[in-house]
């Protein structure tokens, strides 16, 4: 880390650039003797990023890290969130990684903590928590290595492990992560009451509960629709029933709450279109509860296989979209027309239909390509 870069002329080149094109950027010199032009172009980067991901950064005498860490990075959203549910005195993050998420996280506790084995990344984020005027502990050591040595107890540890192999491959399965959270699961929950980890929005939930102890809690976090993290809560001899919740930020949804093996004991009931249509949110779909969102909120689905659900009346508070819409004929589609084209448990994707019907993107019409337990059927929205 050069603390060069933080020098004025720099960073009144590298604001003046944001909106450069950085290929072209990298082809030429740097006009500062002291820093490259691929050590501008990450500064660059990194406030890109940080403009929508962690906007608080965005303040004299920050340094961002390479693109890998800043894609690591939790959004400045997601940590918002987790830190309202957390408090306590001892708070250590074992992967802190850039640090989003231990900022946050760590705001209701008194003693921080942030381990870190790349000694680089650990000291910009040193640097930024002194900016900040954050306080902390900066242990620069493997995880493996500081667990080996430490005799601390903690209120909550977070770990955020990474997904990528040696060869920089994406990996899912916990044993393939780095650290390995199925060796050390034991030796965490004897130092801490809590623990948090965060995880791929692509793992397995059943694979999850398999392998883990002492699951308290999941919960599924998305912003926007799109799926961010799986959030796993380990506690320390817990034994009873696992709670998951289903949480979609930046929308007008409500969160959703239920006892893992609740979809188990669920039935759904089918029924052809009636005048409301659902749309679960992704949060849902990944939690694979399709019997019991129907059980729960009095809905019918119209498929076993089609995740879309159905009543006569409007059922407010479900959590993903609702539409007033009508079955029709293939032959009362016009050419031309402007529709936003949704499939589902429908032989051709959104893009084939709309080659096949000759139909526009977006407008403010709905038209779903799926199928009810009587066959194939179009829906348009009222």
């Amino acid at each position: 880390m050069k603390r060069e870069i933080l020098n004025s002329e720099i960073q009144e080149y590298i604001n003046a650039n944001l909106t450069a094109d950085l290929h072209s950027l990298l082809l030429k010199k740097s006009p500062f003797p002291d820093v490259s032009m691929q050590e501008i172009v990450q500064q660059i980067k990194g406030k890109q990023v940080a403009q929508k991901k962690f906007p608080f950064l965005l303040q004299d005498g920050i340094i961002f890290p390479p693109q890998l860490n800043l894609e690591q990075s939790s959004s400045e959203k997601t940590a918002i969130y987790k830190s309202e549910i957390l408090k306590g005195n001892k708070f250590i993050d074992l992967t802190s990684g850039f640090g989003i998420d231990a900022y946050y996280l760590s705001k209701n506790f008194n003693d921080i903590t942030l381990v870190e084995q790349n000694k680089e990344l650990l000291d910009i984020v040193k640097l930024n928590w002194n900016v900040l005027g954050k306080k902390a502990k900066f242990i620069n050591v493997k995880l493996e290595d500081f667990l080996k040595e430490n005799n601390e107890n903690f209120d909550v540890i977070y770990l955020d492990p990474a997904r990528r192999d040696q060869n920089k491959n994406k990996v899912f399965l916990l044993e393939d992560l780095s650290p390995n959270i199925l060796e050390i699961q034991d030796k965490l929950l004897s130092i801490s009451e809590e623990v948090i980890i965060k995880l791929s929005p692509l793992i397995d939930l059943k694979y999850l509960i398999s392998v883990l102890k002492n699951i308290s809690k999941i919960e599924i976090i998305a912003v926007k629709n799109d799926v961010k993290e799986i959030v796993v809560f380990l506690s320390e001899n817990y034994s009873g029933e696992i709670f998951c919740k289903c949480i979609n930020l930046e929308s007008d949804e409500k969160d959703f709450s239920f006892e893992i093996n609740a979809e188990k004991h669920s039935e759904a009931e089918y029924s052809e279109p009636e005048k409301f249509i659902y749309i679960p949110n992704n949060t849902i779909l990944k939690a694979g509860i399709f019997n019991l969102i129907s059980e729960q909120f009095k809905l019918k689905k119209l498929h076993p296989n089609t995740h879309l659900y159905t009543s006569g009346i409007k059922i407010e508070d479900f959590p993903g979209r609702i539409l007033e819409m009508e079955v029709v004929d293939s032959k009362q589609i016009k050419k031309k027309e402007q529709f936003n084209l949704i499939s589902k448990n429908y032989p051709l994707k959104p893009e084939e239909i709309k080659k096949k019907y000759q139909l526009k993107d977006g407008g403010n019409q709905y038209l779903i390509f799926t199928q009810s337990k009587k066959g194939k059927i179009i829906l348009k929205s009222v």
